[in-house]
């Protein structure tokens, strides 16, 4: 079983990528989403670990794609066969942000402001540690279709 972890900033698109790949028979998680992650006890949104691995532990599926980003999730990489960061520049995210209707987060001030830190702080970090990077600012058809040539090169 391939496992694939598709990572980036808020607004990259994970959310609504892994949702397409669910739609199209994949076995699709979104790390993001609540049973998935909590907030622990600094009041950041994290992954539960536990059920985390418990899930990549699993082979029941040709290709498991996950998506999310959290502090821990270098702690998985030895269980992934591919970390795939997305990226998109701050405009488009921020847009992005602003327009959404399935998730609040970014709308507020100051959580706008953690996004374009983390993407100077935390995107450099994810680029050096992925195996793949995609440029999200790609219709989804386009960053559908890199995704899975990485995946599947053959097809």
């Amino acid at each position: 079983m391939k496992r694939v972890l598709l990572t980036g900033m808020s607004g990259t698109g994970k959310s609504t990528l892994i949702a397409e790949l669910a739609e199209r028979g994949y076995k699709s998680v979104d790390l993001d989403e609540p049973g998935w992650s909590e907030y622990n006890t600094a009041g950041d949104w994290a992954w539960r670990e536990d059920r985390v691995e418990e899930l990549l532990n699993v082979e029941d599926s040709e290709i498991l794609f996950v998506s999310g980003c959290s502090e821990s999730q270098i702690r998985f990489y030895p269980l992934f066969d591919h970390v795939i960061l997305l990226s998109a520049p701050a405009e488009i995210l921020v847009e992005r942000l602003m327009t959404r209707t399935t998730n609040q987060y970014g709308k507020r001030p100051e959580e706008l402001a953690d996004v374009l830190h983390y993407l100077e702080t935390v995107e450099p970090l994810l680029r050096r540690t992925a195996s793949h990077e995609i440029d999200a600012n790609a219709p989804l058809g386009a960053v559908l279709a890199a995704v899975l040539s990485v995946v599947q090169p053959s097809k």
